[in-house]
């Protein structure tokens, strides 16, 4: 029986990326005579002719499943439909852009079948990417290297294989609003790292906006780590012995005859500094508690809309066979 891997691939607006994509992974899993594979296109609610696109290549290769989410839930909801769609014994994620090279797809699929149950094809450079897009990158993961102490690649990494017991671990996990790459992460297992060159965009505008990256930020530094309301608590216990002791200081001062009235300017201050610092505080909380509600709430994590060749698997089975 052969292994099987399955590909997860989230689009979004890719149709002028796919025809490329569907080229180049021909050429690669051809060559790749051990192992089965199976291909899920999860289409993130595009706008453009990216459905069409899809439906076309499923129509004339068995081995591609499709997805179409009922809207935009972003990328990390599209990667979690495709591994919950995944039948293979193990699945590797990549984007549609090709700034994940199907060509480096034997690099990590080598070190799978080596023992390794989480391989992560970490970024050795960065083609086309200017600073201003690097070093938001480079913040995020050492944020989430030294704050949520999770052994994340330094230099990033979202091209990444995962065995089968590694997905159903990680599909235990129902946080709605979390980063799966964050998740597998912290599931543990074996993993290991491969170097590869993160090429530029093949064509096309990148839908990862400023907002969605600040989302993710926010998602991941909520979902792994108390280190924000210990920070507020230790915020909380300067302020308040600051306060004390500049109420301590006036009080000297004014038994001293030194001063008469507390000034009007210091006074404000302190206020407009205490109310900013109490609003920093709940909002920070209430992160925290919205999460709480989502989770309370039980809402699935995406919805779909269409699925086409949900027969592939009982292909895929006999292919293995």
């Amino acid at each position: 029986m052969k292994p099987c891997v399955s590909l997860v691939i989230p689009i979004y607006n890719e149709e002028d990326n796919l025809p490329e994509l569907r080229r180049r992974l021909d050429g690669v899993l051809s060559a790749e005579d051990a192992l089965a594979f199976e291909i899920v296109l999860v289409d993130d609610h595009s706008l453009d002719c990216t459905r069409e696109l899809c439906l076309e290549w499923v129509n004339q290769d068995p081995r591609v499943r499709y997805l179409r989410m009922s809207r935009n839930f972003g990328s990390h909801a599209a990667c979690t439909a495709g591994l919950e769609e995944a039948q293979g014994d193990a699945a590797l994620v990549m984007a549609a852009d090709l700034q994940d090279p199907p060509e480096d797809v034997p690099k990590l699929l080598r070190s799978w079948e080596g023992g390794a149950q989480v391989v992560w094809a970490v970024r050795s450079a960065r083609e086309g990417e200017p600073l201003s897009r690097i070093l938001p990158a480079r913040v995020y993961y050492w944020l989430m290297r030294h704050v949520a102490k999770l052994d994340l690649p330094p230099e990033g990494a979202d091209f990444v294989l995962v065995d089968r017991c590694v997905i159903d671990a990680v599909l235990r996990c129902r946080e709605t609003s979390t980063s799966l790459f964050a998740l597998v992460s912290w599931a543990g297992f074996r993993q290991t790292s491969v170097p590869y060159v993160k090429r530029a965009r093949h064509a096309g505008q990148s839908g990862w906006t400023v907002r969605k990256k600040v989302r993710l930020l926010v998602n991941s530094i909520v979902g792994f780590t108390l280190w924000p309301v210990r920070l507020l608590l230790v915020i909380g216990v300067l302020a308040a012995s600051a306060a004390i002791g500049y109420a301590v200081l006036l009080i000297v001062l004014r038994l001293s005859g030194r001063i008469t009235v507390s000034g009007f300017t210091a006074v404000m201050v302190t206020m407009l500094f205490g109310f900013g610092l109490v609003m920093i505080m709940i909002g920070m909380l209430g992160e925290y508690l919205w999460r709480a509600l989502e989770h309370a709430r039980a809402r699935p994590r995406y919805l779909l809309e269409e699925r086409a060749n949900p027969s592939a698997s009982h292909r895929l089975e006999q292919t293995r066979a």
